[in-house]
């Protein structure tokens, strides 16, 4: 499956499922991010982390450990 991490800048995504489990999800799920939701991959820095999206109207910025928890779909 595709993760958040494998979007390419400029693009959308909706998110599937989240993996991982307690704290680190429950924190993703905080951020609002939820299965359902859309996300815009802004950029990303210039060593691969973090990685800026939008996400319900706000700009976020994910670690890669982070991001590779995020099943999505373009």
């Amino acid at each position: 499956m595709k993760t958040l991490r494998d979007v390419e800048i400029g693009k959308s995504a909706k998110v599937l499922k989240l993996s991982g489990e307690g704290a680190t999800k429950r924190r993703i799920m905080d951020m609002g991010i939820t299965k359902g939701a859309e996300i815009y991959v802004r950029k990303v820095a210039p060593l691969g982390d973090p990685i800026e999206v939008t996400v319900r109207g706000y700009e976020l910025s994910l670690r890669k450990a982070d991001a590779e928890m995020i099943l999505v779909e373009e």
